[in-house]
Formats: structure tokens, C-alpha cells, sequence
């Protein structure tokens, strides 16, 4: 009798550590239910680009999401409890590096390949905008907790969206927390908010101060700061959107699993797609030789003048080892019935 009662303590013992386990890795605190539907993704209007379009039908699970970028505060949990080193912090590998880069580009000085990461800096001397290195600086010792380089900090900065982290760091942090980075198509159809038609996540009203963290000025000279922000602001510093979702607009680029190709939306424009997961192949034709992931939303950076990032249906793109002072993410999880 006593190898029996032996026995069923060790199996309620493990199915103790199994119910425990599921209830961490199904844990939706900050997080928003979004119901799925079918819903018309891309735009074909007078500001969209031609990788938004054709306009198509897409059909969308279920699934939660954060009601907020992740922070400061919950990504140093993260690497507290890990010890996760992120992109930025890390010496270049050249040998990865060159993959993403035209054949025979030489390699840079080893002075370059440092821990850095790309810092924004204004500029009042452009005439143009067709030159991203006039405003970006790659800058050694900004990471996630030194976003302008050393010397810099997030103290007192803990409810802001933590940035400086490339793709592969988000998902590092997902996967800690048992959930994922959202498809783009469940990004878009979350940020639409259930509103048909329309730009942006809370409508068509074009006083953009009033409802995201977004550039007010001639970009990337000065910025008058309507929104009261320079940079990034704390998460939940405008309203939601109707599914309860805070900054789907501005504020920070958000990640998505999805690899990025500029002509995806035409290979799927003649079918109802059901819960897309991007393409099998990234393609940029602007740097046809970097595989890219997704990232959409928008950012602080972003102007009526230069970037409309902030529309639903913008598609951005960037390298996964790319780290900068206005990409952030927040994750999502499948919803289980």
C-alpha cells in the first residue's frame, strides 16, 4: 500500500508542476482579448505605398495582445531573471554581417564593429530627405539601457517602451514570457480597432497630437513638440484605440515575426488568407540582399513631411539584428477556448 500512496503523491506532484507551468505560460495580465474576423488589410488611398497594396481580405484568429509596448521596467525583468544579453551589447560578427551585404563590400574598420546601436540626431542642414545617414549616428554604447549612448539612462523612465532591441531580442522575451511577436496581419487588424476604412487606430481625425507621440515639425530639423514629447512618452499616455490598445500609433516601431517582401501582398490578393504568416522569403528591392522583418506602427520620429508610419496600414522594414532609439515591440499570445 505504501509504493502505491508512494506513487500517486509523485503524479500529483508532477501534475502540480504541469498545472503551474500552464498557468505562467497562459498568464494574461496586461494583455487584451481581441475576437477575430475577416477584415480588408492594406490601403490603396493617395498616402499609401505600393507595398500596401492590393487591398485583401484576411481572416484573423483570436488572440490576446499587450495593451502597451513592453517597457523598460518589464523588459529588465526579463533580463534579470535571464541574464539575456541583447544585440546591441554584443560585438558585431562580421561573417554575419556580410550575408545581408552586397558581394565583396570590405570589411569596415574593427574601430566599427563595436557594441553600438543607430541614435537618432537632428539635423538642420538637409535639403533632402533621401539620405537616412544625415540623421542617424551609429553610436557605441547605446543599448537598451543607454539609449543616446554612454553617459545616457533610463532612470525615471521605467513606464516608457524600452527600445534598442533588435528582432531577435524581442522575441527572446516573448518566448520567456510564453507568448510571441504578432503576425503583421494581426497587428493591423488589431490596430484598426475594429473601425472600417479608416487611417489611423482611433479614426480619420488628422490632429495627430491629440490621439499619438508622433514628430510635429520639418523633420529631422526641429520638432515643436505639440504632444509634449520629445522622445519616446510613457505607455498609456494617449487614449486607446476600441479594442483597449494604447500607442499602436507613434511612440515606437513595434517588431513582428513576419519576414518583410515588398510584393506578398500580390501573391495573396486573390484568396481569403487565413491567419497569415508572411511570406517565405524577405525581398527589399531597395537592399535586395538583407533579409528584413516587419515593423509597423510608427514612431516618435515620424512626420506628416518625411514618414506616415503612424497609419495602419504602413509597412516598415528593418534587418533583425537592427537595433535603434525608436523600435520596441509588444507580444501576443493564441487564445485557447
Amino acid at each position: 500500500m505504501d509504493k502505491y500512496k508512494a506513487f500517486f503523491s509523485i503524479i500529483f506532484i508532477v501534475f502540480s508542476c504541469i498545472q503551474k507551468t500552464n498557468t505562467n505560460t497562459y498568464n494574461t495580465e496586461g494583455m487584451v482579448l481581441i475576437e477575430g474576423n475577416i477584415f480588408m488589410m492594406g490601403s490603396d488611398d493617395s498616402e499609401s505605398n505600393q507595398d500596401e497594396r492590393p487591398i485583401h481580405r484576411v481572416k484573423i484568429n483570436s488572440f490576446w495582445m499587450d495593451e502597451t509596448e513592453v517597457t523598460n521596467s518589464q523588459f529588465r525583468e526579463f533580463i534579470t531573471a535571464t541574464g539575456y544579453i541583447t544585440t546591441a551589447e554584443m560585438k558585431p560578427d562580421w561573417d554575419e554581417l556580410k550575408k545581408d551585404l552586397p558581394p565583396n563590400t570590405p570589411k569596415p574598420d574593427e574601430s566599427v564593429l563595436v557594441p553600438a546601436s543607430m541614435v537618432f540626431k537632428k539635423n538642420e542642414e538637409i535639403t533632402n530627405l533621401n539620405n537616412h545617414s544625415q540623421w542617424w549616428e551609429w553610436v557605441p554604447g547605446a543599448n537598451w539601457k543607454q539609449p543616446g549612448g554612454e553617459g545616457t539612462s533610463i532612470e525615471g523612465k521605467d513606464d516608457h517602451p524600452v527600445v534598442h532591441v533588435s528582432w531577435y531580442d524581442a522575441k527572446a522575451y516573448a518566448e520567456w514570457k510564453g507568448r510571441r511577436l504578432p503576425t503583421e496581419a494581426e497587428w493591423e487588424y488589431a490596430s484598426r480597432g475594429g473601425l472600417v476604412n479608416n487611417k489611423y487606430s482611433w479614426g480619420n481625425d488628422n490632429k495627430l497630437s491629440n490621439y499619438a507621440n508622433t514628430w510635429e515639425g520639418e523633420f529631422p530639423k526641429y520638432n515643436i513638440r505639440d504632444d509634449g514629447f520629445e522622445s519616446t512618452s510613457p505607455v498609456k499616455s494617449y487614449p486607446s484605440n476600441n479594442y483597449g490598445l494604447y500607442d499602436m500609433s507613434g511612440n515606437v516601431w513595434e517588431w513582428c515575426s513576419d519576414l518583410y517582401n515588398y510584393y506578398y501582398y500580390e501573391s495573396i490578393s486573390n484568396i481569403i488568407s487565413d491567419n497569415p504568416k508572411g511570406p517565405d522569403k524577405s525581398y527589399d528591392p531597395n537592399e535586395p540582399y538583407s533579409e528584413k522583418r516587419v515593423v509597423r506602427g510608427g514612431s516618435y520620429l515620424c512626420s506628416k513631411s518625411y514618414c506616415t508610419g503612424y497609419r495602419n496600414s504602413m509597412r516598415m522594414k528593418s534587418t533583425p539584428d537592427t537595433g535603434s532609439m525608436h523600435t520596441g515591440f509588444r507580444t501576443v499570445m493564441d487564445y485557447l477556448n
